[in-house]
């Protein structure tokens, strides 16, 4: 059986299939896809044994990305926190799989890695090279219980009493896309970062996937007397709602903004039927976070990433370049902090 590659971007079957494959996501949308096409100037592509012919069955997206610093290499997909493979058979992956290596040996890619949310056949991804590369901790929210019972899952403390200080404290709540909200959810980006000592991704990232996914992406602002305090994106998909970014101003975290916004994420994501909210993954070494989804009432499960061949990550670990990244961040006043985001993002992936 032969193996065939399309642009998801200009194949009008891929949107088609992603409506009927309930494993589909944000992550595989063409808006996501030409955001990252857009901004980094990665290159989509789907691997598939659907004929031209025929309607899609199965398919892989990846997107490619040349990099002088970081390499050639194929991603699927890149900033996405997973990427489902959709194969319908243990066949038609290892054929995909089978190709996938070909073409790394006879394009020189650095590497080629997949994010599957779920396990994939250890063995089938052994025998073709590709092995564990990264682990995190995936957490998911189940939204079909009723609203109080969601509540009652709440960590006390930690979060039911948050969301009622901030209820106390009489925190402005807002919503939408506009260039407005997006300022301030930018500037609280920043400060964010900064504290991570990382620079911030670039404005523009967040300008083109408005622009790409439109009413699929919603950003959360909460304020204290106007001044804003904590916002978070979410993407919405079919019945699932993701969350995929926050920020906060640390000066304000006793007056229970990110409580209150996932709380108001959560209460919207019934209202409109969805069925899950996806929290994203976590790296181990942050048990902040951790602890906060797990406080969410979420579910955790193992994310593990592959690749082939295996190599180090560019942005996993505290190795040399990221000690080197944090300490130059640290120092970097905003605007030029900013353009480090600019130039290093697209060699990230």
């Amino acid at each position: 059986m032969a193996v065939y590659r399309i642009d998801p971007l200009r194949d009008p079957r891929w949107a088609t299939f992603l409506s009927h494959h309930p494993q589909a996501s944000i992550f595989h949308t063409t808006g996501w896809l030409d955001a990252l096409r857009r901004t980094y100037k990665y290159q989509p592509v789907v691997y598939t044994t659907s004929a031209p012919d025929q309607a899609l069955t199965n398919g892989l997206a990846f997107c490619r990305i040349n990099s002088w610093l970081t390499g050639s290499r194929m991603v699927s997909v890149p900033f996405a926190d997973h990427c489902h493979p959709l194969v319908d058979n243990t066949e038609n992956l290892r054929l995909l799989v089978s190709s996938l290596k070909s073409d790394l040996e006879g394009e020189k890619w650095r590497y080629v890695e997949i994010r599957p949310p779920t396990g994939l056949d250890a063995g089938l991804i052994g025998r073709a090279g590709f092995e564990e590369a990264e682990r995190f901790y995936f957490h998911e929210l189940d939204l079909r219980p009723d609203q109080n019972t969601l509540f009652r899952n709440l960590h006390k403390s930690c979060v039911q009493k948050k969301i009622q200080r901030a209820e106390r404290e009489r925190l402005t709540y807002e919503e939408g896309r506009s260039e407005s909200i997006l300022a301030k959810f930018y500037h609280l980006l920043l400060l964010t970062r900064r504290r991570h000592q990382l620079p911030p991704q670039p404005l523009v990232w967040f300008r083109n996937l408005i622009g790409c996914v439109r009413e699929q992406l919603k950003i959360r602002i909460v304020s204290k007397d106007g001044q804003s305090i904590a916002g978070i994106l979410t993407l919405s998909y079919k019945r699932a709602l993701v969350y995929k970014y926050g920020c906060s101003d640390a000066r304000f975290h006793s007056l229970g903004g990110m409580p209150l916004l996932f709380w108001k994420t959560i209460q919207e994501g019934k209202e409109l039927g969805a069925e899950e909210f996806d929290l994203g993954r976590s790296k181990s070494n942050n048990p902040g976070l951790v602890t906060f989804k797990d406080h969410l009432g979420a579910a955790r499960s193992k994310l593990n990433y592959y690749r082939c061949p295996l190599r180090p990550s560019v942005d996993s670990g505290e190795d040399w370049r990221m000690h080197f990244v944090r300490h130059t961040c640290a120092w970097l006043p905003d605007p030029l902090l900013t353009v480090a985001g600019r130039l290093l993002y697209r060699h990230i992936g």
